[in-house]
């Protein structure tokens, strides 16, 4: 690597450029025009009139904006359908039980110790899912139980550990109201997610 850039000031400030190249590169539209980006930024730094009208440019925000929000919410409206089919599907196998809540389940292993109240703290292993099998969360590949109180957690898990017994182990379908809902848990888990769980009740701490 050639260091062309031998003052403090001169690596100081090509420093600052590569940051905001960086950060260019995760533009959040299709075809952006780096041109367009760099003389916008050499005007603003000689403090040259705009090239574009302020309207324009708060009117391209706008549409682009727009656009990114129809985007996210085909996005959702897709991942609501699948997860709805997912669950029509999957309701339909043996062994699965759905609550009046749209919470589906499975008994993997039935314990038959003492069940959680709303109130416990509980001590847990999961292994979490989207439908396609995408793993999201586990404290078994962590190889680290989590503890967390029963009415701290999505709607689905406080409901379903109430009707386990300490030892139990179920595969829980958590539609996305009872999860995450409509705005998802970032990463991924979007908008809409239908989750799949496998929970072991490993005992129930206070």
């Amino acid at each position: 690597m050639t260091d062309k850039y031998t003052s403090t000031e001169q690596r100081a400030s090509y420093g600052i450029g590569r940051q905001l190249g960086d950060q260019l590169t995760k533009a959040p539209f299709d075809q952006f025009d780096q041109d367009a980006a760099l003389a916008g930024f050499v005007d603003g730094m000689k403090g040259a009139e705009l090239a574009v009208e302020a309207d324009l440019i708060n009117a391209a925000f706008k549409e682009i904006q727009e656009h990114l929000q129809s985007k996210k919410d085909e996005e959702a409206e897709r991942l609501g359908a699948e997860g709805k089919a997912f669950l029509v599907e999957n309701a339909k196998k043996d062994g699965v039980v759905v609550l009046d809540s749209g919470l589906q389940y499975q008994v993997l292993v039935e314990g038959d110790g003492e069940k959680p109240t709303n109130t416990s703290t509980v001590r847990t292993h999961y292994h979490g899912t989207l439908i396609d099998g995408t793993i999201f969360d586990s404290s078994v590949d962590r190889g680290q139980p989590a503890e967390f109180p029963v009415n701290g957690v999505i709607a689905g898990w406080t409901e379903a550990l109430q009707l386990m017994g300490v030892g139990s182990k179920w595969r829980l379908f958590v539609p996305y109201n009872l999860a995450y809902g409509e705005r998802g848990a970032g990463g991924a888990i979007g908008p809409y997610a239908t989750l799949i769980f496998d929970v072991e009740l490993l005992d129930i701490v206070a």
